[in-house]
């Protein structure tokens, strides 16, 4: 059967393999279970991921285009998939299991909101469509992971609730200078990092001293979604760059991995032995409307099946990373984990740096908060050719 015509009642009640019995351990965004013992609790875990698949009977995007992504958006709704598991350990927390059947908490519901297929959602396939036609890509056109992450970073400026701060991560480098600059945009850091500027800052509409944010925690740090683009080999994924990207989803910021096979993406959640676990976006499902008092069917946003696995050689060297962060403690230790899995086996996925290295751009240069109307320096930090990655050398 073409997976680009699955249904959802063909993938809930038919032919899918059950999880293994293995005594491997099983890894799924930083969670650790046992396959022996804890097979129904991996199964919750799985299914309070949000699934974003394929959807038919939409609103046309731009008013006269396309009323289904299917055969085209399955990287988009891999992108939707990423953000709305950030957009779960922001408001919900990394813990919370979806309750089929039952009234959705308000945080959840307004989550979903974000995503449905209408234009005015901030992430709706319509939104990720249209904006990534002013960096070049058509509707319709499959977009790599690149190109995802940064028309994700775009769009999240939009949404105030949230209040994310989205950094992709390009030239296979972390300059945690950069993201601390980004995270914490009120201290002065040419004056020391600790230091606090003396201009006050405007937020989410609202003109507030620096003084007013350290009274309140939450304040200190506007929660990153770190997307990391990367190559991993040129047709194949290089092996030595496997146990690295195991580590990525052992960590307990992992938002997991976008990318899949050539023109068809996935969005993977963990491993267990030598196979990815993945929730597979090619399945087309009707459109969903929310009902009069906001609440509406969710039953098909949920995997409610055993998740799908492939060998990790098989998975398209060109990939996106992603960890979200919720406070500075977070990243730091996101940072030290890194620098131990950099001192395993295997190559580093990418390079850790406190500041701008001297053969990239300084970062004086860079505007962290995205300027609309200067497209000429945004195509500057834009790749839309996903090809074009750096190869990492060996």
């Amino acid at each position: 059967m073409d997976a680009a015509t699955l249904t959802y009642d063909s993938l809930r009640f038919g032919e899918i393999e059950d999880f293994p019995e293995t005594s491997e351990p099983v890894w799924i965004l930083g969670k650790q279970f046992s396959a022996l013992t804890e097979k129904e609790e991996i199964l919750g875990d799985v299914t309070s991921r949000l699934w974003f698949t394929y959807r038919r009977n939409f609103q046309p995007i731009g008013g006269i285009g396309p009323t289904s992504d299917t055969g085209w958006g399955c990287m988009l709704r891999c992108g939707q998939m990423i953000l709305g598991q950030a957009l779960i350990c922001r408001h919900l927390g990394r813990d919370w299991r979806w309750s089929p059947g039952q009234r959705q908490r308000e945080e959840y519901i307004s989550i979903l909101n974000a995503f449905i297929d209408k234009k005015d959602s901030y992430y709706s396939i319509h939104q990720i469509a249209q904006m990534g036609v002013g960096e070049g890509k058509s509707i319709g056109q499959w977009y790599g992971p690149n190109t995802v992450a940064q028309v994700l970073k775009k769009l999240a400026v939009f949404d105030s609730w949230s209040r994310l701060a989205v950094h992709v991560a390009m030239d296979n480098t972390v300059v945690i200078e950069e993201i601390k600059r980004l995270c914490m945009p009120w201290l002065d850091f040419d004056r020391g990092a600790c230091a606090v500027s003396e201009e006050p800052l405007e937020m989410n509409g609202d003109l507030e001293g620096a003084c007013a944010l350290v009274e309140e925690e939450t304040a200190l740090w506007k929660p990153l979604v770190l997307l990391i683009p990367l190559r991993l080999g040129l047709s194949d994924i290089n092996e030595a760059y496997i146990e690295p990207l195991k580590q990525c989803f052992m960590m307990p910021q992992s938002l997991g991995v976008i990318g899949g096979k050539p023109n068809s993406a996935h969005y993977f959640i963990g491993f267990v032995g030598d196979e990815l676990i993945y929730l597979d976006p090619h399945t087309t499902q009707p459109a969903v409307d929310p009902n009069e008092d906001g609440q509406f069917p969710d039953d098909s946003y949920h995997c409610q099946h055993p998740p799908c696995r492939m060998h990790i050689c098989e998975l398209d060297p060109s990939i996106a990373a992603g960890f979200f962060c919720q406070t500075e403690d977070d990243f730091d230790d996101w940072c030290a984990q890194i620098r131990k899995v950099s001192n395993c086996r295997g190559l580093p996925m990418f390079e850790l740096v406190d500041s701008q290295p001297s053969h990239l751009i300084s970062a004086d240069v860079l505007n962290l908060t995205p300027d609309f109307s200067d497209s000429d320096r945004l195509a500057r930090f834009f790749d839309s050719e996903d090809e074009e990655f750096e190869i990492l050398s060996l």
